[in-house]
């Protein structure tokens, strides 16, 4: 995996370095502001940008939003010692692709970097609780009004995928788990849901879902 680092602090970039290496990663770039990380984004085109959320000049999140509006090939996760809810529902809201703590452990860590680079949310059971509770409040009224012709058209199975999905519940094996049904079928409920929605990955739809409100909070 091609990775840019952004944070403004050099010793946590050469840990964090040499920890990525060890794996097999490809370090392309390294920043020490948001201004920077844009640039290079822009110059190397890297799978996954690791951004800070507090850098001079441009901070994490304005980086984020400018990344994935101009390069949205590119996934961006945030890596902070920031655990503030605000925080993290604007890092996605921003587009971010995860958010992930700096005390994480290196075994989960990489974990999530496997399933960002599948396109799926790189977010623990924690936060992930989070943006359910805080996405899933009742709209106000006049939201509940609009009409929300793409997930009229979704059936109620693919809601159910959906609602698993925004609870972090991604890989084809444990959506399977989780419904009773086989692999394959799960791949042609997303697959219908990614064109219902006309959406390309399934971090896309979580984010979709997450803003518009149009899953059911798990109840």
């Amino acid at each position: 995996m091609r990775i840019l680092i952004a944070d403004d602090h050099a010793l946590f970039r050469d840990g964090l370095r040499s920890l990525l290496r060890t794996e097999g990663h490809d370090i392309v770039a390294e920043a020490k502001n948001g201004r920077e990380a844009i640039q290079l984004a822009h110059q190397h085109k890297p799978d996954v940008v690791l951004m800070d959320l507090s850098m001079p000049e441009v901070d994490g999140l304005t980086a984020t939003r400018t990344i994935v509006a101009e390069l949205p090939e590119v996934k961006v996760i945030i890596l902070t010692a920031s655990d503030e809810d605000m925080n993290l529902f604007e890092a996605i809201r921003c587009g971010a692709q995860g958010y992930l703590m700096k005390d994480l452990e290196a075994d989960e860590f990489f974990d999530m970097l496997d399933r960002a680079s599948r396109g799926e949310p790189a977010l623990t059971p924690a936060f992930a609780k989070k943006l359910l509770q805080e996405f899933a409040r009742p709209p106000q009224a006049a939201e509940q009004q609009a009409p929300q012709s793409e997930n009229d058209e979704l059936t109620t199975r693919e809601r159910e995928v959906l609602e698993l999905m925004v609870q972090g519940v991604t890989s084809n094996r444990k959506l399977a788990k989780e419904l009773g049904v086989s692999e394959n079928t799960v791949k042609f409920h997303v697959r219908n849901i990614l064109d219902k929605l006309r959406l390309h990955t399934r971090a896309e739809v979580v984010g979709y879902a997450l803003r518009k409100r149009i899953t059911d909070g798990g109840q």
